[in-house]
């Protein structure tokens, strides 16, 4: 209560001040306004008196004089009229006036002296001489008096204003109780308001933080919401998961610590990098940007969106553990309008931790250097899946110029910074290393290759080989998923360069520049002490729930997460579906299998052609066993978010990772890491680096599609214990090498380089 009053009192005041201030200017305004309206009347009546007196001067005729002005001082509020001559003496006066006024007051003589009309207001005050009946304010208006053009006497107009006075208060009491009553009103509104709108709210809210900083979650529903305490909510709802997230890391630290685990977290990611790091900032450069602006169709407004990518999904908790700066390529059509003046932008978000850095791509350069020699020329070529690569001289100069732009914003964004670390992304940047590395040589340099590396005879393929692993040997440390793509990247060095490949402990030496080429096979968060993932409904809730809003009707589910490219292996998928229910009958109007595809690069010619091809394909396979309420695809082509997906992978009996070829596919990892009921079948490529980690799944050949389809009905078959052994083994391995001791190996590894660099560059001065 003393809260409300404390709010509710200094409005009390304002209103009450406002409220006195406009009943004195509405009373001042009306005591104005009556007086001007009875000084209008008096000069009226005096200039049609002055026409009717002036002719009886000229006559002489008192008599008549005193008539007029007794006939004349009956109208309203008129107390009397008198008629003076040149001397100041009375000629004709009203009975009723008081004697004081048979000589000129000083009114008239001014009117007499001036030959004008004046007038003004009498107060008791100004009258000494009145007695207390005659002592009533009145006005007094003079006009002079002719006779053959010279003024001969004056013309007094008295007028009783003590109604003007009565009119005033009047109005000022009315003024006072309506300030009162609105007082009152506002102040009972606002105790109600104030109490409605912010103090109840405020205590939910604090009654909230309390149960939560005692560990005990409330639910959301129950937290105030309005638009005045918008603002208030979010930073709340934020602070209240950053308690929670702080004691579930404690919870989780501690329990790892009394196990004796050594599972990393992204507390302990965070500590590790700022140890290592020595407070110095990261430099991260990856062509695909971890939050895109665009303008909303609709109403033109700016919305923000998370990219579908599962290289931002690895490497955003880096970024977040260091404050660092993410280098990418501004793809949004709003993204210009965000930026500052450096084209820096403050993510997340909702609690900024990190800079992100956009650099700008014109069409014609994004053509070039993304769709035609990143996507039309080296995918293809590293993951083999039968699409003939293509390589364009114009695409190749639009390469090595975007990678010339993107190594001059990052020397930019390095400038004052002594011996920074660089972690370089993927296959858009092969040229990046060397180009930053001649410039600042002494900056810590990895890049971290995303696909598979093919082997030095496919590679050479590539006109420009020489230049693209020249570029790689830029830097320090080269990571790939998986030590046979390691050993490809040796072995087309040995073919491509001359350099020093040392095969025993896997680098390169060239022109005295070491580069170490490691296996740091990626990976996902694993998901611990989840309250999202244990409140959430059962498989078979949630399969009932997502097969009503799919409108079908089916006991089981099986689902494959994909963007719609070649190599995902997605046409070989629906055809091993096919061939299960030809051979097993009994699950056609039970089984429906959920293809979620996010379009993918649909700019470029064999992207656009594929997706008509997948959508083709399901077309086919539905028309020939669909029933009304059943089908045996559900082709899904857009783009899902995390929580979507994550709602199939705990519905679906199996997930199916066909990869023709793959660097590691994540999909398999994040199905496991979601399966907390341990349930479920992971169907994995044995050409997906996923399958070296994961060998519980049923690993298949996925171009044999008779095997596919009995690793589907040997998934539906497989008893639940089996499923559990298989998944705890799975879930363990992921749990053990999630995405935090991915980057902590690979930084950690790029640390120590810079010891070794320090200690070998420090040599030769010691000689």
């Amino acid at each position: 209560m003393r809260t409300t009053l404390k709010i509710v009192i200094p409005l009390i005041v304002s209103v009450a001040a406002v409220s006195l201030f406009f009943a004195a200017y509405q009373v001042r305004t009306e005591k104005r306004l009556l007086r001007n309206d009875l000084s209008r009347r008096a000069e009226i009546l005096g200039e049609s008196l002055q026409e009717s007196v002036e002719p009886l001067l000229d006559r002489g005729a008192e008599k008549n004089l005193q008539r007029l002005v007794e006939r004349f001082g009956q109208r309203e509020h008129l107390k009397g009229v008198a008629v003076y001559n040149g001397a100041g003496a009375a000629l004709a006066i009203t009975p009723g006036l008081s004697q004081v006024f048979r000589l000129r007051p000083g009114t008239a003589t001014r009117a007499f002296q001036k030959n004008a009309g004046v007038g003004g207001f009498l107060s008791a005050q100004q009258s000494p001489s009145l007695n207390a009946e005659e002592a009533a304010p009145m006005h007094i208006y003079a006009l002079p008096l002719h006779r053959n053009g010279e003024v001969v006497g004056v013309l007094a107009l008295f007028h009783d204003t003590s109604y003007i006075d009565v009119q005033v208060s009047r109005t000022l009491r009315d003024s006072l109780l309506s300030a009162l009553f609105q007082t009152l009103l506002i102040t009972g509104l606002a105790l109600v308001l104030v109490r409605v709108t912010f103090t109840e709210p405020l205590t939910r809210t604090a009654n909230w933080l309390r149960t939560l900083r005692m560990g005990q979650p409330t639910p959301t529903s129950e937290l105030p919401k309005g638009e005045i305490l918008d603002e208030i909510h979010r930073e709340v709802t934020h602070l209240a998961h950053d308690l929670h997230t702080a004691r579930a890391v404690a919870e989780v630290e501690a329990r790892l610590r009394e196990s004796n685990a050594s599972i990393w977290t992204a507390e302990r990611l965070r500590v590790s990098l700022r140890n290592k790091l020595q407070e110095k900032p990261l430099f991260l450069v990856s062509n695909r940007e971890p939050y895109m602006h665009v303008f909303n169709e609709k109403d033109k407004s700016i919305e923000m969106i998370v990219p579908a990518s599962g290289v931002v999904t690895a490497l955003e908790p880096i970024l977040l553990a260091c404050n660092g700066t993410w280098i990418a390529n501004g793809s949004g059509n709003a993204d210009r309008e965000v930026v500052d003046e450096r084209d820096h932008l403050r993510v997340p978000p909702d609690r900024p931790s990190y800079t992100l850095r956009r650099v700008w791509l014109s069409d014609e350069e994004d053509k070039g250097y993304y769709e035609g020699f990143s996507n039309e020329g080296l995918w293809p070529l590293a993951h083999i899946a039968h699409t003939r690569p293509i390589f364009r001289p114009e695409d190749w100069l639009q390469y090595h110029k975007i990678n010339r732009r993107f190594a001059d914003a990052v020397l930019e964004e390095m400038e004052g910074t002594e011996s920074p670390i660089l972690l370089a992304q993927d296959y858009h940047f092969a040229l990046l290393p060397r180009m930053v590395k001649d410039a600042r040589p002494d900056a810590r340099i990895a890049i971290f290759w995303h696909i598979p590396w093919p082997n030095a005879e496919v590679f050479g393929i590539c006109p420009w080989q020489r230049e693209l692993v020249d570029g790689l040997l830029g830097a320090d440390l080269i990571g790939f998923h998986v030590q046979s793509h390691c050993n490809n990247f040796l072995e087309t060095v040995d073919r491509a360069l001359e350099a020093l490949t040392e095969w025993d402990r896997f680098a390169v030496n060239r022109q005295g520049h070491i580069t170490r080429v490691r296996p740091y096979p990626i990976s996902v968060a694993f998901p611990e002490n989840s309250n999202a993932i244990s409140a959430s409904r059962s498989s078979g809730e949630e399969r009932a729930a997502l097969c009503d809003e799919m409108r079908i009707e089916a006991s089981l589910l099986g689902v494959g997460v994909d963007r719609v490219d070649y190599t995902k292996g997605i046409l070989e998928r629906f055809r091993a579906l096919e061939r299960f229910f030809e051979l097993n009958p009994a699950y056609q109007q039970r089984l429906t299998f959920v293809q979620i595809g996010a379009p993918s690069r649909t700019d470029i010619e064999r992207y656009k052609n594929f997706l008509d091809e997948v959508s083709a394909e399901a077309e086919r396979i539905n028309l020939r066993f669909q029933t009304a309420r059943w089908k045996p695809i559900v082709f899904r082509k857009k783009h899902h978010s995390h929580e979507e997906i994550a709602r199939f992978y705990r519905a679906s009996s199996f997930c199916m990772v066909t990869s023709l070829h793959d660097g590691m596919n994540l999909v398999s990892k994040e199905y496991v890491a979601s399966r907390e009921d341990e349930q479920g079948v992971l169907i994995l490529s044995t050409f997906a680096g996923a399958a070296h980690e994961l060998s519980d799944a049923l690993l298949v050949n996925p171009y044999d599609v008779s095997q596919l389809a009995d690793s589907i009905h040997r998934a539906l078959e497989m008893t639940d214990e089996e499923q559990a052994r298989r998944m705890q083994r799975m879930r363990h391995t992921v749990r053990e090498h999630n995405i935090y001791r991915w980057a902590a190996n690979l930084l950690s590894d790029l640390t120590e380089i810079r010891v070794e660099l320090t200690e070998r560059m420090e040599a030769p001065q010691a000689t």
